[in-house]
Parts: C-alpha cells; sequence; structure tokens
C-alpha cells in the first residue's frame, strides 16, 4: 500500500500521543500523494464511485490521465505556480479532478460554494485574484456574471471555449507535474465571514498529513481492508473536502460522491447500505435529521465521524442502538483542523465533551497571559504554531494573521472549560458568550437541551441586550411540522438538563433559522434582529 496509516496501531490515548511523530516530507505534491503514486501502483483500484445519473467509476490511472490532461490545458492559459484555480461544482468526480490538475501546476486550489450568490463569489474571485474558474453548466451563468476578465471552464462549452471534459481527454504527452514542497501553498477555503468579511485561509501541502491521525481514530482504525468512504457535505467545505475525500484518495479507500438536491436522511440511509459505506462523515444537522428517520438494517458503518458542534448524549446513544456505530466527535477550524477528538473505545466519552488533543498537536485551554485555566475555568482553545494541519496565513490580511497567531499559539477564539480528566468541553465562541446577571453563558448546552425534546428540529440561544441584567437568554426554535410545545415546557428541559440560571427569559418560534454555507447557524444573525 502506498501510503500508511500515521499511528500504524490503536492503543491508550496518552500511549499514541506519546509514541507519536510527524514524518512529513520535504518534497510534497498532494496530487502525487493522492493521484500519481496510487497510479504507478495500481492503475486500476478504484478511486471514485460516482452516483448520478450517470453512473461513474474512476479509477486511479483514469484520475491520473485527467488530471495530467487538465494541467496541461490551464497551463496554455496562463495558470502556473501560485495562481489561484477557483472551483465551483456540485460533488462529483470532476471536482477532485480539478484540484489535483491544479497542484500538478503548483498552483492553489480554491474551493467555492455553488449556493453562493453573485456578491459572494464577486468577493472571493477579486479577493482571491483567481486566474481560472472551473464550473458547472448548473451554475455557469451565475458565475459569468462575475467573473470579469478570470478564464472560465465550464462542463458545457460555448462556442470558441473548450469544455471541461474535452480538456479533460486531451493528450498530455510530456507533462510533467511542478515539483513543490510541503511548504508550498495548494489549498484557500474562505471562512464563512461570521464575524466581518470573509477571510481566505491559505493552506500549504503539507495540511492533509495534519488531517490524518485524527480521522484515523475517528473513523475506528482508517485505513481497514474493504473500507468505502462517504460524506453528503459539500466538498467546497473543509469538512468535506479534509475530513473525507482526500483523505480516502491519500489511503485508496474508494470514495462515494453524490450531488444531494436536498438532503434526504432515507436517501442517505439507502446510499450508505447500497454502497457499504464503512465510513462516514456526518454533519450534526444531517445526523439530527437522520434521527428522525428509521435505520434500515444492513448498514456496514464501522464508525462515523461528525464535527462543527458538540452532540449530545441522546445523539450519540442513537448512533450505537440505531445504527451499530459509534459517532466521534472532532474539533478543529478552517486556520487548523482536527486537533481535538472523542472516540469510542480509546478514552471514556463524555456527551457534550469535545474530547483530547489528537496525537501529533498540542492544544491548550488558556487564560489570561497565556496562563493554563485550571480545571472548570473558562479559557480559550489555542493550538501550538507551527503545527502540519495549520495555516499559512490569510490571504492578504497580514494584520489578521498578526492577530490570530500571537506568543506561538494559533487563537481559535472558542472558550472552553478543562475537566479533571483532561478533556475540553466546549463552552461558546467569544463572541456568542451571554452575560447576564453576573453570569458567562454559553449557549451550546441550552441549544442541546432544546433539541432533546422530540418535537424540536433546531435550536439556537443568543442575548438579548436588558437594562437589568446586562443581557437575557433567548432561545429560536424550529419545531417540527405539526408539532405544538409549550414555552413552559422547553424552559423546563433546560432547567432540568443544565441550570435554573441559563433557562431562556423568551422563546422565539421559527420557521427557519439563517445559516452558513457549511450549515452552523449565524447566532449574529439573530442577534442583529
Amino acid at each position: 500500500m502506498p501510503n500508511r496509516p500515521l499511528i500504524p496501531e490503536l492503543g491508550d490515548w496518552p500511549t499514541m500521543r506519546a509514541r507519536f511523530r510527524w514524518d512529513i516530507p520535504d518534497a510534497l505534491n498532494l496530487a502525487e500523494i493522492c493521484c500519481d503514486r496510487w497510479a504507478r501502483e495500481a492503475p486500476d483500484q478504484v478511486a471514485v464511485r460516482h452516483i448520478g445519473p450517470p453512473d461513474e467509476v474512476w479509477t486511479y490511472g483514469q484520475l491520473k490521465q485527467a488530471t495530467d490532461s487538465l494541467a496541461a490545458f490551464l497551463a496554455t492559459q496562463g495558470v502556473g505556480r501560485g495562481d489561484r484555480v477557483a472551483i465551483a461544482m456540485a460533488q462529483n468526480p470532476r471536482v477532485l479532478v480539478a484540484h489535483l490538475a491544479a497542484w500538478k501546476l503548483g498552483a492553489v486550489s480554491l474551493p467555492l460554494f455553488t449556493l453562493f450568490g453573485e456578491d459572494a463569489l464577486r468577493y472571493r474571485l477579486s479577493d482571491s485574484g483567481a486566474a481560472v474558474v472551473i464550473v458547472d453548466g448548473a451554475f455557469e451563468d451565475k458565475v459569468r456574471a462575475v467573473a470579469g476578465d478570470v478564464v472560465v471552464v465550464s462542463t458545457t462549452a460555448r462556442s470558441g471555449e473548450l469544455g471541461l471534459d474535452a480538456a479533460m481527454s486531451q493528450t498530455a504527452v510530456g507533462f510533467r507535474p511542478v515539483a513543490t514542497s510541503a511548504e508550498d501553498p495548494a489549498v484557500m477555503i474562505y471562512t464563512s465571514g461570521t464575524t466581518g468579511d470573509p477571510k481566505g485561509v491559505l493552506h500549504a501541502h503539507r495540511f492533509l498529513y495534519g488531517h490524518l491521525p485524527c480521522l484515523e481514530l475517528a473513523y475506528g482504525g482508517f485505513p481497514q481492508a474493504g473500507d468505502v468512504g462517504w460524506t453528503p457535505a459539500d466538498w467546497a467545505w473543509i469538512g468535506g473536502l479534509m475530513d473525507m475525500a482526500m483523505p480516502c484518495l491519500f489511503y485508496g479507500v474508494p470514495l462515494m460522491s453524490h450531488r444531494f438536491a436536498k438532503f434526504e436522511p432515507e436517501l442517505a440511509f439507502d446510499l450508505m447500505r447500497r454502497e457499504g459505506v464503512t465510513a462516514a462523515f456526518l454533519p450534526p444537522t444531517a445526523l439530527r435529521l437522520m434521527q428522525q428517520s428509521d435505520a434500515p438494517g444492513g448498514l456496514m458503518l464501522r464508525a462515523i465521524g461528525s464535527g462543527g458542534e458538540a452532540l449530545g448524549a441522546d445523539l450519540l446513544g442513537w448512533g450505537r442502538e440505531a445504527l451499530g456505530s459509534p459517532i466521534n466527535e472532532f474539533y478543529g477550524q478552517t486556520e487548523a483542523n482536527l486537533v481535538v477528538s472523542a472516540c469510542d473505545g480509546v478514552m471514556s466519552r463524555v456527551p457534550g465533551a469535545m474530547g483530547l488533543p489528537v496525537p501529533g498537536h498540542e492544544v491548550a485551554v488558556l487564560g489570561a497571559g497565556d496562563v493554563p485555566a485550571r480545571e472548570g475555568e473558562v479559557g480559550e482553545v489555542c493550538v501550538r504554531a507551527p503545527d502540519p494541519v495549520m495555516m499559512l496565513r490569510y490571504w492578504n490580511k497580514p494584520e489578521a494573521t498578526a492577530k490570530k497567531v500571537v506568543n506561538g499559539w494559533l487563537r481559535t477564539g472558542d472558550l472552553a472549560t478543562l475537566r479533571g480528566d483532561g478533556q475540553m468541553e466546549f463552552h461558546a465562541r467569544d463572541d456568542d458568550v451571554i452575560t447576564s446577571a453576573g453570569y458567562r453563558i454559553g449557549p451550546v448546552e441550552i441549544e442541546q437541551a432544546l433539541c432533546a425534546h422530540p418535537d424540536v428540529a433546531l435550536a439556537a440561544v443568543v442575548g438579548e441586550p436588558d437594562p437589568v441584567r446586562t443581557e437575557i437568554v433567548v432561545a429560536h426554535v424550529v419545531l417540527r411540522e405539526g408539532a405544538e410545545v409549550t414555552d413552559d415546557a422547553l424552559k423546563a428541559l433546560v432547567r432540568d438538563k443544565v441550570s435554573a440560571h441559563v433557562v431562556p427569559r423568551r422563546i422565539v418560534r421559527a420557521e427557519s433559522l439563517p445559516m452558513t454555507a457549511t450549515g452552523k447557524i449565524l447566532r449574529r444573525a439573530l442577534r442583529d434582529r
């Protein structure tokens, strides 16, 4: 097998951390380790299976041919080392071809959500200085409306243009990938923009390695013979791309691909059962929707990974009982992903806890003056720099970079408390903290309590200015269709599950909640209302 696990043997968490050592080659290119290396040794091995229509099966040999051809074509369009190649396509194998082709040129791939409106696209294309944008025909008009001088390569070619499939099919005789180092830039992913303008987070080729220890543990000893990976998460999100898609290619694990126009739990279950998925990355919202459906028999799941927000005991228990699979959690952010994890089998699970620092990463909860917080104290989650998974910098924002990495620590802006066993418990984003009657209240526990009610689909908790208490706790809830729940019942649930001092003073019924393109609730938008 060309690429071996970074953690060769599972054991108890402290032992794995103590034994772990990074071994990242100085000369490194993501296209080489995720495609070409496999194409030389196992060209007929399946890399991607796409559920259409049309259905497609891509081997590593086919993937190499297509990426060589597209890279050669992009070079004729002036794309070279360091240039940005934007990719605006729904989940399908051509997304991977576009990333790999960009890396073979030493260029930087820039994933963009197809759900972005024109303003969001215009900002990212302009701010990044993208040279080329590769797009699905379904989103072509929206992209062309804001592309300006950016070269557009589409799945539906216009007169005088070469379409994407034609570019992927050209001969690339004599093409040779550009040699890159582990520290050369490879991927830029924009933050969701929940606080100010979105920032382009620039990552190096090494950052895939930085993800792997967490995923090997969270997916239950990944990879194993017969593994199949899948996520409904868009590959434009770091979670979809780096928590599943690229690790599967790296390890030679067949990757399932499918475009969901709208996530439907029954279809997700059917896909996983039919295709024998063993490792799945399922965001919390997807899990909550699936929890409301009957899980079919015949699932082959060994482990589910999830991240983005803490999960409650009810969801963790449902995974073990209904799916026969643990739901292992991981924590990170676009700037430094997958640095903390909570996994069955190798540690004691504490519902709602983030878990422990992953082998290879140094993570601390720091208080004022960078003094480590004591047990039960609230502090900021910080990641020691440098770290293989950590960003190079924010694109064209040196001041923001300087504020993000201070005194050798990357500041996540997330607040947590430290338990006696060393596990971290998420408290709140530093700007989501509610100050009420002298208490600093985090919204997560309250939201988990509200979502434990069978008739609550979604919940978000924010602070609202109050002349006496500074702020009061306000809960915005989305009920399931046809459900009727009294405010008193919801307040009693919070009082029983969390504490009397965090019970919402007001509950707002909503048909939906504002969310980012990655499915995170925009509490700031609720506060602005």
